[in-house]
């Protein structure tokens, strides 16, 4: 079964791509769609990455077996949205300061984590992650860094999961968090 998207996105010249991941996807692409959807965003997909299994399924990912997270790939524009705000936004809206845990979703597919797609986003997620640690979460902050390797797209079904169960499951850590702006 391949998790490729029913339909591809048509993608603008000089659009950029972030992938993070924050515990339970469904809120995290519920809540960047939100917040960016009217402002750059291009687009948001659910799937899967870090991991050692090809083609992964979410039954599978769910098991903990796979080393993949539940994530979102985001593709904007980088002129009307900063790679450092989509930052930003994601150390505000999940619990980064537990390991493997997003509210009761255990397991290291629902783990903190940016994927960086070239040196200047690692520099830049390495500097917003040293500011919110000592500035909003006080040293407590257990996110990766780590190089955006393959991607798997999760399974039509997951994609806007929100917009078509607006009663469905949302991680009770997903929520804009009110911090003082970054020095």
């Amino acid at each position: 079964m391949s998790n490729a998207p029913a339909t591809p996105i048509s993608v603008p010249a000089g659009a950029h791509t972030a992938t993070v991941a924050a515990g339970c996807f469904w809120g995290v692409e519920h809540m960047y769609r939100k917040q960016f959807g009217k402002a750059g965003l291009y687009d948001a997909r659910v799937g899967y990455i870090g991991g050692d299994t090809n083609d992964p399924s979410y039954r599978a990912v769910c098991s903990g077996r796979t080393g993949h997270a539940e994530a979102l790939r985001i593709t904007y524009d980088p002129t009307r949205i900063t790679y450092t705000s989509l930052l930003t936004f994601f150390y505000k809206m999940h619990d980064p300061t537990t390991h493997n845990q997003q509210g009761p979703d255990r397991g290291s597919q629902y783990r903190s984590a940016i994927f960086f797609h070239d040196a200047e986003q690692e520099k830049t997620a390495r500097e917003v992650t040293k500011k919110v640690d000592e500035q909003w979460w006080k040293g407590g902050v257990v996110t990766e860094i780590l190089p955006a390797g393959q991607w798997w797209d999760a399974e039509q079904y997951h994609q806007l999961y929100l917009e078509g169960n607006p009663g469905g499951y949302e991680c009770p850590s997903h929520y804009l968090r009110s911090f003082a702006e970054l020095q």
